[in-house]
């Protein structure tokens, strides 16, 4: 591994070292992906299960010592959970109070009767790009699914219709754009700068939505059985008025502020100089974490899309809906932890860090080689971030010796590696288990769907960042 890896990703690889050769590793992982596939697709065993039992025998035949076994399953498991679970809870409950209070009709409608029938799908990819550009993919998923919902129940089409479009837009901005971790780590370990990287992913993440993100997914939707909607979030409420439209947009847009407010805030430290003890940064940090900004935002929906309407005559309606909000997402979280746990399996036996640093060697053009190590890492191991992360770490000291490259070459390099990291998306993904089990998918559709829109997100991305490279080169 490069010196230049991450102090804290470093420590994670070299954390347990595998005594098993490079080949045998990298067998073991294929064998165990696809042992994985057969007990979901063919056995029909839960995914949790599917994915604790493959996590440990993957382990096992790695070598792990099982002193360390529990340790890291463990690990991987509350790392991911650590993450997730909270954006999920809290993404759910907000969700449900949008929709049962009527607030996902009334921005349905509102959404429906501005662009038409005919372009609900289109609507709701390009409010879902807009959603995305600050928010996380998991917890602007969430929040954007009663709205998903409603608009597939009122104008009678497959889900799959409605919701493949604004998961390719979340797909593209969690990719490829800053604010996001990945973009916004591997710009800085390679010393590319935050604002130009921002400007070519928009012009490369752009045209990869509307043709990979959007038009894709509903060549994919079109071809796929009929989805029908889950009952996951609930039904609306027939015993209290509609909000008003200002009302729900004040609270789908809130989360996106606040978060917007405390990465503003990392930059004026990071970039600019501000005191990072400076109390206005203090806050706007603390309420720009994105489980702070979904907690404040779901109590303020609960005060006014159920207190407020009931005039404060709640009884336990606010205890039941909460309840109510999180039991159907407590499968979701497991399984998400679960693929978590995977994927921490195959990243301390060292397989994706052994991939990687042979196709450093390979003497590949240095773009295309970012973009190679982080599928590889992304395939090995799940992560885009993680992914994109170490890739960037393993081709920063053959950056830092090329003195010649440009500003805009090094965004674009940095791009670049940014779409290998969001390729091929599949089963130690937990992104794939989330979106998959909120749209109510099986594994083998969430493969043609999903993971083909994530690789050609990818793909499409690469090839028009390698086109500009090549043009300013």
């Amino acid at each position: 591994m490069s010196t230049s890896l991450p102090a804290a990703l470093a420590a994670q690889a070299a954390e347990i070292t595998s005594p098993r050769s490079t080949g045998f590793l990298v067998i073991t992982a294929v064998l165990a992906i696809a042992l994985l596939l057969v007990l979901i697709i063919k056995v029909r065993l839960h995914a949790f299960y599917s994915l604790v039992i493959v996590s440990l025998l993957t382990a096992l035949v790695a070598g792990i010592p099982t002193g360390e076994l529990v340790g890291v399953l463990t690990g991987g498991f509350g790392s991911t959970l650590a993450t997730v679970a909270l954006l999920v809870g809290f993404g759910a409950v907000l969700g449900r109070i949008v929709e049962t209070s009527g607030g996902a009709q009334v921005l349905a409608d509102t959404l429906v009767d501005r662009f038409g029938e005919k372009r609900a799908p289109l609507a709701l990819s390009v409010a879902s790009l807009l959603y995305g550009f600050p928010i996380f993919l998991d917890a602007a998923f969430v929040v954007m699914l009663p709205i998903i919902y409603t608009v597939a129940r009122r104008l009678g089409g497959s889900l799959m219709l409605y919701a493949l479009p604004a998961a390719g837009a979340f797909l593209t901005m969690h990719a490829l754009v800053p604010p996001h971790p990945g973009p916004v780590a591997a710009s800085g370990i390679l010393g590319a700068d935050v604002g130009l990287t921002l400007v070519v992913a928009l012009l490369v993440g752009l045209p990869t939505w509307y043709v990979a993100g959007y038009r894709l997914a509903l060549v994919l939707a079109r071809r796929s059985s009929f989805l029908p909607v889950p009952e996951l979030l609930g039904a609306p409420s027939t015993d209290q008025p509609r909000p008003r439209f200002g009302v729900i947009l004040l609270v789908l847009l809130l989360p996106l502020v606040l978060i917007f407010g405390g990465t503003a805030s990392n930059t004026a430290v990071t970039n600019y100089g501000v005191d990072e003890d400076n109390a206005l940064v203090v806050v706007l940090r603390l309420i720009g974490a994105t489980p702070v900004a979904l907690l404040i935002t779901s109590v303020l929906a609960l005060l006014l899309l159920v207190v407020r309407p009931n005039r404060g005559k709640v009884g336990s309606r606010m205890e039941d809906l909460v309840d109510d909000a999180l039991a159907p997402v407590c499968s979701i979280i497991l399984i998400t932890g679960a693929g978590g746990m995977f994927g921490r399996v195959l990243t301390v036996t060292g397989i994706g860090g052994a991939l990687a640093d042979g196709l450093n060697a390979a003497g590949l053009p240095i773009i295309l080689a970012g973009f190679i190590i982080a599928v590889a890492l992304r395939v090995a191991q799940g992560s885009a971030t993680v992914a994109g992360t170490t890739a960037a770490g393993l081709l920063a000291p053959a950056v830092a010796a090329d003195p010649t490259l440009s500003a805009l070459q090094l965004a674009c390099i940095t791009v670049a590696v940014a779409a290998g990291a969001i390729s091929f998306s599949h089963v130690n993904d937990s992104g794939f288990w989330l979106v998959g089990r909120f749209l109510g998918l099986d594994t083998a559709t969430t493969l043609r769907t999903w993971s083909v829109i994530a690789t050609a997100v990818g793909l499409m991305s690469f090839g028009l960042v390698w086109i500009l490279y090549a043009i300013i080169s």
